[in-house]
C-alpha cells in the first residue's frame, strides 16, 4: 500500500503546493460527534464521500460516518474491532440486498495520515465499478462484498431523518471516533475521479497527497469540512451552507496534525504498562505502580525539539515521582522506570535527573502537580534542558547526553514514567507537541515555523541563544 506524504515540503509541493491547515480531534471518550440533517438528494445513484484520518484508539468500533433515514434504508462505514473497515448500505426493498464491503488490510497505524474514498455510481453496467473504495490512492481489495443493483437508490445522499447524518459516531450517540479527520467531503449527485481529491507526488510516486477540493461542484446534500474555524468546526464550506451541528467538541479539540504536516503524538501500541491513552494519544493516565516508560511516535536523530508536558496528576513525596524527558531504549524488556537505563534521561518531580542506574543529579526546583514541563533537546550539541512554567532550570546549563547514534535506537524519542511504590499513585500527564493540546495555550508562542507552545522555544543555554522546532514532518524534513 502506498505511503502517505509526511509533509508537503520541497520538492512535494511541486505539484499543488496544496496545504491542509487543520483537523479535528475526536476524543472518543468525550462521545464527540458532527450532525446535520439531509435533505432531498441531487441523486441518491452517484456520489463521493472522501475524509483524510490518523487514527488514535484501535480495537472498538468506530463509525466515521452514517446517514440514516429509517430502519429500512441506512449506511455506513466504520472501522471494526478488528481494525478492517466495513462499509455497509441498506436502500430499501425494491433495488436488491444490502451493499457490504470489508476491507481485506487492517489499520493499525497511529502514527500517520490514511485517506479514505467511496466512490459509488450505480448507473455503471459493471458490478465492481458501480462501488469502489480507495486508500491512499490505491483501488483497494475486500471480502464478503454484495455490489449494489443497477441503477439503484443508494442510502448514502438520501434525506435523513433529523440530525441523522453523522461523522465521528453513530447518529443515535455509539461506536465514537478516537482520532483526527480532516478534509471530509461529501458530492451528491455526480462520482468525480479519486484523482479529484489527491495525487500521487511526481517525485515520491509512492506517497498520496490531497489536492484542493473546494472547486468541486458537490450538489444538493455536498459538504466540504475543512476545520478551519474554532469556533465553528461544523462550518461547510462547500458554499451549500450545509453546516453540522457539534456535540462534545470545543476550540482546542481544532488540531493543527494533518494529512499535510503530521505530528508526533503518543504511542498506545508500545505500551508496557497497559496505560489509558486519550484525546488524540495527547493524554495518558498510568495504569498502575512503577511503570515503565511511555513512547512517542517518532524518533529524532539530529536537530532542535522542543515540547511541553503538563503534570495534570501526580504523587509529590517520597512513595511516589514522574519522571518526564527522552530515552534511546525502546524496549519491551525495559519494565523500570525511566532514567534506570544508560540512554535514559528522566527530569523527576524532585528536581533530579535520572540517568542510568546509580547516575542522579540534582538539576533544578521541584516541581508540583498542574505546572508544565518544557523539554529542550538540542541533538547538535548533544545537550538537554528542562523548564518549569517557562522557567529554565539548572541557570541554563544544559545536562550532557550521550549521542542519538550512539543509543540503542539509534535515535531519541519523548518519553515519561510513573516511578511510584504505590497502586493507588497514579500519574496523569497531557503533552503539547505544538500542534494542538489538550489544554488551553493562554500566551501562544509559535516556534516560527509549525508549533504552538506556552512558553518560548527560544533561549540562552550554555551562553548560546537556541531555538527549537516542534516535531512534526515538515519541520523534521527542514531541520530533522
Amino acid at each position: 500500500m502506498p505511503l502517505i506524504l509526511p509533509g508537503n515540503v520541497g520538492s512535494a509541493t511541486a505539484a499543488t503546493g496544496y496545504d491542509v491547515a487543520n483537523s479535528v480531534r475526536f476524543n472518543r471518550t468525550d462521545s464527540p460527534v458532527l450532525k446535520r440533517t439531509h435533505g432531498t438528494p441531487t441523486s441518491a445513484k452517484k456520489f463521493v464521500w472522501s475524509a483524510w484520518i490518523k487514527r488514535s484508539k484501535l480495537g472498538a468500533d468506530q463509525y466515521f460516518v452514517q446517514n440514516y433515514t429509517d430502519g429500512s434504508n441506512i449506511s455506513m462505514a466504520y472501522f471494526r474491532s478488528g481494525d478492517d473497515i466495513r462499509i455497509f448500505d441498506r436502500h430499501g426493498t425494491g433495488d436488491g440486498t444490502d451493499t457490504v464491503w470489508i476491507s481485506d488490510a487492517k489499520f493499525r497505524d497511529v502514527s500517520a495520515w490514511m485517506h479514505f474514498l467511496l466512490k459509488v455510481d450505480t448507473t455503471q453496467s459493471t458490478d465492481s465499478n458501480r462501488f469502489q473504495v480507495y486508500i491512499n490512492g490505491s483501488l483497494a481489495t475486500g471480502n464478503g462484498i454484495t455490489y449494489p443493483a443497477q441503477n439503484a437508490d443508494m442510502n448514502w445522499t438520501s434525506a435523513s431523518a433529523s440530525n441523522r447524518h453523522s461523522i465521528g459516531a453513530t447518529s443515535d450517540g455509539y461506536n465514537y471516533v478516537g482520532g483526527y479527520l480532516c478534509e471530509v467531503a461529501l458530492v451528491d449527485g455526480t462520482s468525480p475521479a479519486h484523482t479529484d481529491f489527491g495525487e500521487f507526488n511526481s517525485d515520491s510516486p509512492t506517497i498520496w497527497q490531497p489536492k484542493d477540493v473546494s472547486g468541486l461542484t458537490f450538489g444538493n446534500n455536498g459538504y466540504y469540512l475543512d476545520f478551519e474555524d474554532s469556533g465553528d468546526l461544523g462550518d461547510d464550506e462547500s458554499g451549500n451552507g450545509n453546516d453540522f451541528a457539534e456535540t462534545n467538541l470545543a476550540a482546542t479539540d481544532q488540531s493543527t496534525d494533518t494529512c499535510t504536516n503530521n505530528a508526533i503524538t503518543m504511542n498506545p501500541l508500545d505500551n508496557i504498562a497497559s496505560s489509558t491513552y486519550s484525546e488524540g494519544n495527547l493524554k495518558v493516565v498510568t495504569s498502575a505502580s512503577g511503570s515503565p516508560p511511555h513512547f512517542a511516535t517518532f524518533g529524532l536523530t539530529t536537530g532542535k525539539w522542543y515540547w511541553e508536558v503538563k503534570a495534570t496528576s501526580f504523587t509529590e513525596h517520597s512513595a511516589g515521582y514522574i519522571c518526564i524527558g527522552i530515552t534511546g531504549n525502546q524496549s519491551n524488556s525495559n519494565t523500570g522506570q525511566l532514567g534506570s537505563l544508560s540512554g535514559d534521561y528522566a527530569f523527576v518531580n524532585n528536581g533530579n535527573i535520572e540517568a542510568g542506574t546509580g547516575n542522579d543529579t540534582s538539576y533544578g526546583n521541584s516541581y508540583t502537580q498542574g505546572q508544565i514541563i518544557g523539554t529542550y533537546l538540542d541533538l547538535d550539541n548533544n545537550k538537554l534542558y528542562f523548564s518549569i512554567n517557562g522557567t529554565l532550570q539548572n541557570s541554563g546549563t544544559g545536562h550532557s547526553i550521550t549521542a542519538a547514534s550512539s543509543t540503542t535506537n539509534g535515535f531519541y524519542m519523548p518519553s515519561f514514567s510513573d516511578y511510584s511504590s504505590s497502586s493507588s499513585n497514579l500519574v496523569t500527564v497531557e503533552w503539547n507537541f505544538g500542534a494542538g493540546t489538550t489544554f488551553a495555550i493562554s500566551s501562544g508562542n509559535t516556534d516560527g515555523e509549525y508549533g504552538n507552545f506556552e512558553y518560548s522555544t527560544t533561549i540562552t543555554g550554555d551562553g548560546a541563544s537556541k531555538t527549537f522546532k516542534a516535531i512534526n514532518s515538515k519541520n523534521l524534513a527542514e531541520f530533522g
